[in-house]
């Protein structure tokens, strides 16, 4: 069956950019991996976790009202 949208040697600016990026920096998904491990890859203490959870005041309806 022939697609009559198919072009197959087009490739948009971004992804030619992001090629020629890759190419030029092979060490860059390392580098990406390391960034993602230093913020989001995180071991969770849930039992330190649960402690915050049930120590947590609850919180007025309005905050910016004041208490007169």
């Amino acid at each position: 069956m022939l697609n009559i949208f198919r072009r197959p040697d087009y490739q948009s600016e971004a992804t030619q950019f992001l090629n020629q990026l890759k190419k030029d920096h092979p060490d860059l998904s390392a580098q990406q991996r390391a960034g993602r491990e230093l913020l989001w890859d995180k071991q969770v203490d849930r039992q330190a976790w649960s402690e915050f959870e049930a120590a947590r005041v609850a919180q007025k309806p309005y905050v910016y009202q004041s208490g007169q």
